[in-house]
């Protein structure tokens, strides 16, 4: 676990984010904030915060609509939800598409420290529990060694070299292998945005995947209309 903890704190009440940042950058944590949804996902995708701290009733993109965008990619990363609301259908909603936990307003900074470092502590032992492949293992499809770190795509000798983008798409295919890989997730977990111009481009991807996969016929990439692809070894 890194020494210090970056919190990614999404807030529209000015005031609040200000007292809450030099609160908890006094006690060594590192900060970011945004101000509404859609900039809070800009920063999640660009900083890799250790946890979030999210309000529900933002401007441009509410806290639910963020929080459903970040577990679609991410379902480790600790959220924490900042809510106003006391009707506890409105949490129960929280914690159904994803918060791990709730502070209704007004809340005890040490009680918000206390519970992000529970928080981001959790999530790190289970990172380490989970033990991923590191890149540079070859990995096996069908008849077919793939190397992520590389880039290359090899069978009876032959290798094919792979695009960045390409490697990402089928280490992601790898991952979900024979289950459906769910075409949004793809979308927003390689590109960051799912618009009909990035999923055409997803579908040049695929086809391409195709072309370097027809080397042994019992790979292949499935089209689940209007859902996503599955990878069937």
């Amino acid at each position: 676990m890194n020494e210090v903890i970056h919190v990614l704190l999404v807030e529209d009440e000015e005031v609040l984010s200000t007292i809450i940042k030099e609160t908890l950058e006094l006690r060594g944590f590192s900060f970011t904030i945004a101000k509404n949804g859609i900039e809070g996902w800009e920063l999640f995708q660009r900083k890799k915060p250790d946890i979030c701290v999210v309000d529900i009733m933002m401007p441009r993109k509410d806290g639910y609509s963020l929080v459903e965008d970040i577990r679609i990619i991410d379902q480790l990363t600790p959220i924490i939800f900042l809510t106003a609301k006391n009707e506890i259908t409105d949490v129960l909603k929280g914690l159904k598409i994803g918060a791990d936990d709730y502070m209704k307003k007004p809340f005890s900074m040490e009680e918000l420290i206390l519970r992000i470092q529970k928080l981001v502590r959790r999530k790190y032992i289970h990172s380490a529990e989970e033990n991923p492949i590191t890149s540079d293992k070859n990995i096996k499809v069908g008849n077919f060694q793939f190397n992520l770190h590389r880039l290359e795509l090899t069978i009876d000798g032959k290798s094919v070299n792979l695009s960045q983008r390409e490697s990402e798409l089928l280490d992601l295919l790898i991952q979900n292998k024979n289950q459906l890989l769910d075409r949004n997730k793809a979308l927003l977990l390689l590109w960051g945005d799912n618009s009909p111009f990035t999923a055409r481009s997803m579908d040049v991807y695929i086809t391409r995947l195709r072309k370097y996969l027809n080397e042994d016929s019992n790979v292949q990439i499935l089209s689940i209309r209007n859902k996503g692809f599955k990878l069937i070894d």
